[in-house]
């Protein structure tokens, strides 16, 4: 069946906007180590954890595609669902006022003041920072290539629109840090985090349900329904929890 924009549209999102909140997040800290170590160790650090992770990809997809579709929806999909809310109950927490809004500026002065307590600096190549910068770039690169997969791998033909949405999200990020130099803090990723936890929810839920046998009326348009029920829930605790927040304000 060829991928249209009802069937790739939802996938190229979903990968899009959860790979520019991780994205966004390394850079900051690849910047603080450029800015702090030198931009040669940095960028080099970053660069071999970019080529890992597309060796994983490359690996893992086409491994998947061989499995059961069935089997395949059922994992990924109760995988994708737990990623989700785990991402959705941060956003919630953080709209309620209950937990701070993330901070990107204030992660770049902290990465820098913490980089700049190490051992001196080296010249050429300064391990230190390539460790550094290696090491994010996994860390928030890994969860990239899981949501990637796990979008694409749970629908046939799914896997190259979840890859572009995510490959966009990498070259606008790129593009912004080249441009600024500088965090990317007017993005508001709180507002991302929780369109993303959304979408992952839904999308989790409708490939456990695919997996299992469920026939989802409306075929792939009821992920649409799964998506807004889950954002109504989301705002429904949002209310909530900045209620009990203020009179738990109130009481004391």
């Amino acid at each position: 069946m060829p991928i249209d924009i009802i069937h790739g549209g939802p996938s190229v999102l979903a990968a899009f906007l959860a790979s520019l909140v991780e994205f966004v997040e390394a850079l900051t800290v690849v910047l603080a180590v450029g800015a702090t170590r030198g931009w040669r160790s940095a960028l080099g650090g970053s660069g071999l954890g970019v080529v890992v992770l597309l060796l994983l990809v490359i690996v893992l997809g086409p491994i998947l595609t061989r499995i059961p579709l069935g089997a395949v929806q059922l994992a990924l999909g109760a995988l994708l669902l737990l990623f989700g809310m785990r991402w959705l109950r941060k956003a919630i927490l953080r709209s309620a006022g209950i937990i701070p809004l993330h901070d990107e500026d204030a992660l770049y002065a902290r990465q820098r003041q913490e980089l700049g307590k190490l051992h001196g600096l080296k010249q050429g190549w300064d391990s230190t920072a390539i460790a550094v910068a290696f090491k994010i770039t996994m860390v928030e690169g890994i969860e990239v290539v899981f949501i990637v997969i796990a979008v694409g791998a749970a629908g046939r033909g799914l896997l190259l629109p979840a890859a572009l949405g995510a490959l966009a999200a990498f070259c606008l990020v790129v593009a912004l840090g080249v441009a600024l130099r500088r965090p990317v803090s007017m993005i508001p990723e709180n507002i991302l985090k929780f369109a993303v936890g959304v979408l992952l929810c839904g999308f989790g839920t409708f490939w456990v349900g695919e997996g299992a046998g469920i026939a989802w009326p409306g075929g792939d348009l009821c992920l649409l329904w799964l998506c807004l029920g889950f954002l109504l829930v989301a705002l429904v605790a949002v209310s909530l929890c900045a209620r009990r927040r203020f009179a738990r304000a109130l009481a004391r």
